[in-house]
């Protein structure tokens, strides 16, 4: 708010009309002078446009006025399996034929797809943290995927909704800064790192799409608020953005740590642990627990005060894992939370395995 103030003082007319509200250059430079290896080029930072929000405006732009911008009704659209269910249902909506790959422990594999993505015009992906699973892309398959996509013409969507949080591994560069072809488009999110309501992310394109974006940006709303962007400009550039995020990572990493003991202590070897590494959730695969009785214990552990979800909703296509699967989200927990937390749901494990047992002595019998 203060930052919003101050830039509020020195807005003219010009400002607070509807000049330059969708790709604020402040912003851009801002951008720019931050150098990750998981992030755009700074180079390319030039080419990118500010979104409204998280992913959705960026589907919906992706797949403005059929013809000019990327897709057509009809054409082919490679997605993760599971994945994250907005891209799925905007594909849907604009008309696309929607085809799942599944996400192994290295991420999509393009090479084990060759028989679904013949005339695939786009792929969908969220290498840095993959959703709902946490994996993380290797680097050997994010090269495959870029030179498919330079093979066949096809492009890439880059979700990059959480990469700012990383513990305990370095960077995979981005594809964006892998691609030497143009075939990258990059989406990424102010609103995980700093506040939902915030509402802020942008895209970084490759350059033949700058001219259809920036019309299909026009199209959706006539642009994002620039006075919202010029105080984050302001935030980043005072050195305020990188302070948050690292004080942000660290309690978040304390978390995260927090949790992965837990587990281990609490469950040990019953369950597997994905996507610990990076993010502000992990998935948890419950050895003992048949999938068919997931929904039985995520009421029993809501019933014991432990929220957790089921990731069904993610998956395009029936599961044929034979354990449950659970997510749980801990930013927002505090060490006590958490360690009370998992030893509630280890107990209400405990409760769900002796139940699978008995039913499986009864039918031997």
């Amino acid at each position: 708010m203060v930052h919003a103030a101050r830039e509020l003082r020195f807005e003219t007319r010009g400002d607070v009309g509807n000049g330059r509200k969708a790709r604020d250059p402040e912003l851009r430079a801002a951008l720019g002078e931050r150098r990750r290896a998981d992030a755009p080029r700074p180079s390319d930072v030039n080419r990118s446009a500010a979104t409204s929000g998280l992913a959705p405006q960026a589907f919906a732009m992706v797949v403005a006025k059929p013809g000019e911008v990327l897709l057509d009704p009809g054409d082919r659209v490679l997605i993760e399996e599971p994945g994250y269910p907005g891209a799925t249902l905007s594909f849907w909506a604009a008309g696309a034929t929607v085809i799942p790959g599944a996400v192994g422990p290295e991420g999509l594999d393009v090479r084990a797809l060759a028989a679904s993505m013949r005339r695939v015009r786009l792929a969908y992906v969220t290498p840095s943290h993959q959703f709902p699973t946490g994996v993380i892309m290797t680097l050997a398959r994010r090269l495959a995927l870029l030179a498919w996509a330079e093979r066949t013409g096809a492009w890439i969507f880059e979700d990059d909704y959480d990469s700012e949080f990383r513990y305990g591994v370095r960077p995979v560069e981005s594809l964006q800064g892998l691609d030497r072809h143009e075939r990258v488009i990059y989406a990424g999110t102010f609103s995980k790192v700093l506040f939902p309501s915030l509402r802020l992310g942008y895209l970084v394109v490759p350059a033949p799409l700058v001219d259809p974006f920036r019309a299909a940006k026009a199209l959706a709303d006539t642009g994002t608020g620039g006075l919202e962007q010029r105080a984050l400009a302001r935030f980043m550039r005072d050195g305020h953005f990188d302070r948050h995020l690292r004080r942000t990572r660290a309690r978040n990493g304390q978390r995260r740590a927090a949790l992965v003991a837990a587990l281990d202590e609490r469950m040990g070897d019953r369950v597997e642990v994905l996507g610990a590494n990076a993010g502000l959730h992990v998935m948890l695969r419950l050895r003992d627990v048949p999938l068919a009785h997931e929904p039985e214990l995520i009421a029993d552990a809501e019933r014991a005060g432990v929220r957790v979800y089921s990731p069904v909703r993610f998956y395009h296509a029936p599961r044929d894992r034979p354990e449950a699967e659970i997510l749980l989200g801990y930013a927002s927990l505090s060490l006590a939370q958490i360690r009370r937390g998992i030893a509630r749901l280890a107990g209400v494990l405990n409760g769900a395995t002796r139940q699978s047992r008995g039913r499986r002595r009864n039918l031997r019998r």
